[in-house]
């Protein structure tokens, strides 16, 4: 192995699930070598109302994977009920609240009986087994007890980020053909209100909602529709706190959650309650080698997958103290993140390089005020993270002393895939290292054929299912095979590039298709070049992504100006079609910068060639490629001039 490793530090050896390398390789060589009784094994981390019969079945060519078939649980009475004989007083969720320094701690006791009573409250709103209710919810608990609830009554819970728009809201509560929404009054985030009920009320005009509870986060009153709305505050004493579970198939939906797709229309990532819950408890445990006692801080929101599998479902399954974090990294000052740490004596630590990026930049000060001697596992996740950001989290951040585990996975898969193991893997900075026990992945060409050894680049794959992953695209299931595994039969296609190292490691490289990772968040080109195209001012639109330093994947938009934008500077219309953008889909998808161009590079048979667009926006004149295909190849050297004089 290469000099340039970060070696496992011997005192998180001596306690790790997994103590060295050499046992990864063995754990992981078995695991494949009979993997139907290594997961069999895993799933016996959860307690079965009824044993399944059969581990799994796969046919990659239909798309069609079920795990532990035949089985029957409930992952609310997993993440709840089975710990109160032994954990009912231990805190379950710490709520650090949008305020400094103000926390509220909730035991499994408080849990159950929260989660019971608004399970109850749905019950009598008429929400039965199989109904998909939305949930549009800042980070407070009620979002926790929202999902538990459903979860405990066999709902298929929708959870949207409470950052989202009324038309990027109301396409997801469209599709999923939610009857009840959950949202607050407002929401509160790093010190601004966030006008949720205001959203809802304008999202589901028109659509067959019958019921939306409000919870109250602030004091501001809001309008309440008659018949419809109701305050939370008032429907759950109404409501005892016992509420039998449902018990569920394996196979039975548990949650759908929405990605961007490259068409523009949100994919529905349906999936079900025994595979993902198995992959949760074990993926929590294993990559952040968590032990009983120890206090999970995951900074993401419950509102991406992130927050679905590493602050509720993996940590509340294993019976774990979990952190739900209202706030931002800044706020009040770059030091938030590890005043938390410290006045909640976390013990792992999750967040985004983009977070990473910002405080990095601010500088050690606000770092080294805070003690974090708590810390032990330090964790990335939602992109790949640079090697000077990685260096810094390690040195800085965890004195040296932490373990750093770079993660890689998906909404669609459910849980981590690629990561060190906090006592087992010497780490490169940058790269994901290597697959966890159970999972195989490997690089094909453009063609399909896999490319073996080491020192290759090309398009990750995975061989083979693991029980977290996605089971299909709500309502769409022929879109779920074309997307995934049609490129490459017989093979899971990711959509991202990878480098495999001399030595083995997995480094990713970026998405390969037309979906941009921007700070963690996947977004659609479509959906945003369909925004844009929705004001007067834009004729026509190119989305590509392009290197940022703090975002990690920026957003460029190359647009040709509509005629009501004759004679408007293009400043002007640059900030109009921002605003419009954020709007339409969220502040995360806003471009940071837009280019009126004359024309856009298209085949004659119209296709825009967005190659060189992204070579554009990399600043990289110099490798355009072939333009001879090209109906208009003049246009692209009034796009580069265009782009030099932005500049």
């Amino acid at each position: 192995m290469a000099d340039a490793l970060v070696p496992t530090k011997p005192h998180i050896q001596a306690r790790a699930h997994v103590a060295s390398f050499a046992a990864y390789e063995a754990l992981h060589r078995a695991s494949l070598a009979d993997p139907s009784g290594f997961w069999r094994r895993q799933a016996q981390r959860v307690t079965w109302f009824r044993q399944f019969d059969e581990t799994v079945q796969q046919d990659f060519a239909r798309a069609e994977v079920a795990w532990f078939l035949g089985g029957k649980l409930n992952a609310s009475y997993n993440c709840v009920d089975r710990h109160l004989a032994e954990r009912a007083e231990q805190t379950a969720i710490v709520w650090a609240k949008d305020e400094p320094g103000q926390y509220e701690r909730i035991s499994y006791r408080q849990l159950h009986e929260h989660v019971g009573r608004l399970a109850n409250v749905l019950r009598r709103f008429g929400v039965r087994k199989g109904d998909r209710v939305c949930i549009y919810l800042p980070m407070m608990p009620e979002a926790v007890y929202a999902m538990l609830a459903c979860a405990r009554i066999g709902a298929v819970h929708s959870v949207v980020f409470a950052g989202f728009s009324a038309d990027a809201l109301r396409d997801r509560i469209a599709d999923a053909d939610c009857r009840v929404v959950l949202t607050a009054n407002e929401g509160l985030r790093g010190g601004k209100t966030i006008p949720l009920k205001k959203t809802v009320d304008e999202a589901i005009a028109g659509l067959p909602v019958h019921t939306v509870l409000v919870a109250q986060r602030t004091a501001t009153a809001t309008p309440m529709q008659q018949g419809r709305d109701r305050w939370l505050a008032d429907e759950l004493p109404k409501q005892r706190a016992c509420c039998p579970v449902e018990w569920m198939d394996s196979e039975d939906p548990l949650f759908v959650l929405y990605t961007s797709g490259s068409t523009g229309k949100p994919k529905g990532q349906l999936h079900t309650t025994g595979g993902y819950l198995v992959y949760a408890s074990y993926t929590h445990e294993l990559v952040f080698d968590w032990r009983p006692g120890d206090v999970h801080f995951c900074a993401a929101d419950v509102g991406w997958v992130t927050g679905h599998s590493y602050i509720v479902y993996g940590p509340l399954c294993n019976g774990a103290t979990t952190v739900l974090f209202e706030s931002t990294p800044l706020h009040p000052d770059a030091g938030r993140y590890w005043q938390v740490v410290d006045d909640v004596q976390a013990n792992i630590f999750y967040t985004a390089p983009t977070a990473l990026r910002a405080l990095l930049r601010v500088g050690d000060e606000p770092v080294k005020k805070h003690a974090r001697t708590s810390l032990r596992v330090l964790g990335s996740v939602g992109e790949p993270i640079n090697p000077e950001v990685w260096q810094w989290y390690h040195d800085v951040v965890g004195d040296k002393r932490c373990a750093v585990v770079d993660t890689w996975w998906q909404t669609e898969t459910g849980g981590i895939l690629i990561s060190a193991l906090p006592g087992a893997t010497p780490c490169k900075p940058g790269s994901a290292t290597f697959p966890l026990p159970g999972v195989r992945p490997l690089l094909v060409d453009d063609q399909g054929k896999e490319l073996v050894g080491n020192g290759v680049s090309g398009n990750l794959c995975l061989a083979g299912s693991w029980p977290g992953q996605a089971r299909t695209i709500l309502n769409d299931h022929a879109r779920f095979q074309q997307t995934y595994f049609a490129m490459y039969p017989g093979l899971y296609f990711t959509g991202d590039g990878c480098r495999r190292d001399e030595d083995g490691y997995y480094w990713i490289t970026g998405r390969v298709d037309d979906v941009l990772n921007v700070a963690g968040h996947r977004l659609g080109t479509a959906e945003i070049e369909s925004a844009l195209v929705s004001h007067e001012f834009c004729a026509e639109a190119a989305v590509v992504g392009f290197p940022h330093d703090l975002k990690g994947q920026g957003i460029y938009a190359y647009v040709i100006a509509g005629k009501a934008a004759e004679g408007v500077p293009a400043a002007e219309v640059e900030a109009v079609l921002k605003q419009v953008v954020r709007k339409v889909i969220s502040p995360i998808a806003t471009p940071d910068r837009i280019q009126v161009v004359p024309g856009l590079p298209k085949t004659r048979s119209g296709k825009i060639m967005r190659r060189i667009l992204r070579k554009v926006a990399e600043a990289n004149y110099t490798e355009l490629g072939d333009l001879s295909t090209l109906a208009e190849p003049q246009v692209v050297e009034q796009i580069v001039q265009g782009h030099k004089a932005g500049r």
